[in-house]
């Protein structure tokens, strides 16, 4: 396996592409069933040979709980997503629509609200108390809901050319998810050029996806920026699909430097192809302030630890910005909290390219920002406008506080105004609130999520969650264009194939069991296993993956065993 791919090799490659583009306007749905459940017994195959070239990229020691990492965020996405296409698939080869047989909600504003979450008994066992939405735009009805649902699979002989996929370089499953979105919403064959961070995986990918390489339908490329550079501006790509920062969106659509602005200037792209994407931003966590118990602090400031630190911070949704009332008498405490968990959460390398520079960037622009455990950052007391922590990704373990003097319903009102106003990015949002409190606010906090601009909400979740949740839409607030691109353009992960997504809501229970059933809340679910506090989380993420591999039921014991231990 070489590092780069020259020229011949794409134009080769892009030249099969639009061979098996005829192929795969030939396979039946039955058929591209039948792929997706072969994917599915291949990746559960090759699973553990994905979580050993992930954990050799990453620098993790074998026996580290963040291995858990690995696997729910590598083989078992990849699982769960396969299985779920494979299921909407089989309903429109059957002549029914995706979401036949599921009561449909509504959501404020005249929404119709999908449930993504939970669907099956599995669903209700495993994450007992989650729950889940994807909420359409405003004046899409439940019958034009069931009508759109399936998209380009409606008809799948109109085939939509040959898509380029720039994969990421952070989560392992992002690639092949990405293509697989490609062909089936949008009924495009994929040419997908992996991050040059994850070539250890090129093998890996190659042995999972043998049968859509085998049909001409896929091919996987490496290189770096000139190779993709090359493929982006190929004349025989219809389509662009790329995840990673904006700043290398908009290298790719204007160009870089003065010829790049000039081109922004004057509205012509350097690249004339359509292009889609999955973009970053500075991620908030509003915390909505209550009266909490000492255990209530302590799982929380994980929580929120685990929200910038998992992965290392190298993710698109990592939490950057917490958003805080000034005058909670509880404040300080959670804080002290808040360091501790950053402080003591496992260390790890900083394996993604110019991470010791951003974290540079960050203590240059705060010089009074704390330095917590190795390469971590808290700057507390951030001023509320115009300053860089909340313009600047910094894809790093780099945290911020920002105070707010307001209180009650007032502070959760002028907390969604400062996430909407003031952070760069719309791909998602964290809401932190006791029971009590969301029930004292009542319609005024149905109504801040509604107001509340992000492609991903989660509710005393982290939005990383509906990442993992394969009928979740995954992507930014709609509206954005090239020209101000934010968090991109365009969703994927979809499974159920909905047009006129505008976003996906989780929730889950305020505190983990048992300690959930003594306060009245109705969920069984321990500390989640992609806490980075979880001690048992490489074990607990290989037996989910073992599990979803082929549901087994015997296997869940040890499943319950492994969570309820972390």
């Amino acid at each position: 396996m070489g590092t780069t791919f020259d020229e011949t090799t794409i134009d080769d490659a892009v030249a099969d592409l639009a061979a098996g583009e005829k192929a795969w306007a030939q396979t039946s749905l039955g058929k591209r069933g039948e792929l997706l459940d072969l994917i599915h017994r291949r990746t559960a195959r090759f699973a553990e040979d994905w979580v050993r070239a992930a954990r050799t990229i990453k620098g993790l020691d074998a026996g580290s709980p963040l291995v858990g990492e690995e696997w729910m965020s590598g083989p078992l996405a990849l699982l769960q997503a396969t299985a779920a296409l494979s299921a909407t698939v089989s309903a429109l080869d059957k002549g029914r629509s995706p979401i036949d047989g599921i009561s449909l909600g509504s959501a404020p504003g005249d929404r119709v609200a999908v449930p993504i979450l939970p669907l099956d008994f599995y669903d209700r066992l495993l994450l007992s108390g989650f729950r889940g939405e994807v909420w359409l735009r405003p004046g899409v009805d439940a019958d034009t809901a069931r009508r759109r649902a399936g998209l380009a699979q409606l008809d799948p002989t109109a085939t939509g050319g040959v898509g380029a996929v720039l994969g990421a370089g952070n989560i392992t499953s992002i690639p092949p998810l990405d293509a697989l979105y490609e062909l089936f919403a949008h009924n495009r064959v994929v040419a997908l050029k992996l991050n040059p961070v994850t070539d250890p995986l090129f093998t890996v990918f190659e042995m999972i996806f043998a049968p859509l390489l085998e049909l001409g339908v896929l091919r996987i490329l490496l290189g770096g920026a000139e190779a993709g550079g090359y493929l982006v501006g190929h004349p025989g790509i219809a389509h662009v699909h790329m995840t990673g920062s904006a700043q290398t969106h908009d290298a790719i659509v204007w160009g870089r430097g003065a010829d790049g602005e000039k081109r922004r200037k004057s509205g012509e792209p350097l690249l004339r192809t359509p292009i889609t994407s999955e973009l970053g931003g500075v991620s908030p966590t509003i915390v909505l302030p209550g009266d909490w118990s000492e255990a209530d602090l302590r799982f929380q400031a994980e929580h929120v630890a685990t929200q910038r630190l998992h992965n290392n911070g190298y993710n698109c949704v990592a939490t950057q910005a917490v958003v805080i009332a000034r005058d909670w008498p509880q404040k300080r405490r959670f804080l002290d909290e808040l360091r501790t968990a950053l402080e003591l959460a496992p260390q790890r390398a900083a394996y993604y390219p110019g991470s010791d520079g951003r974290v540079a960037d960050a203590l240059t622009a705060y010089p009074d920002a704390e330095r917590l455990g190795q390469g971590r950052v808290l700057v507390a007391d951030l001023p509320r406008t115009r300053t860089p922590l909340l313009r600047t990704e910094y894809f790093s373990p780099v945290l911020g506080v920002v105070e707010l003097p307001y209180s009650g319903g007032d502070f959760l009102a002028r907390a969604v105004d400062f996430a909407n106003t003031e952070l760069t990015g719309t791909l998602g949002a964290n809401i932190i609130a006791d029971p009590t409190t969301i029930a004292r606010l009542g319609i005024a906090f149905d109504r801040a999520l509604e107001r509340l601009r992000y492609g991903t909400i989660a509710v005393n979740a982290w939005t990383g969650l509906a990442f993992l949740t394969p009928r979740a839409a995954w992507g930014a607030f709609p509206g954005h264009t090239i020209d101000d691109v934010q968090s991109g353009v365009g969703v994927v992960h979809n499974a159920f194939l909905l047009d006129d997504v505008e976003r996906t809501v989780v929730r889950g229970p305020f505190r983990p069991a048992p300690r959930s059933l003594f306060a009245g809340e109705l969920a069984l679910s321990p500390k989640p296993p992609w806490f980075v506090t979880n001690t048992t989380a490489a074990r607990t993420g290989r037996k989910l993956t073992e599990f979803y591999a082929g549901s087994e039921p015997v296997r869940l014991p040890g499943l319950f065993l492994s969570a309820f231990r972390g």
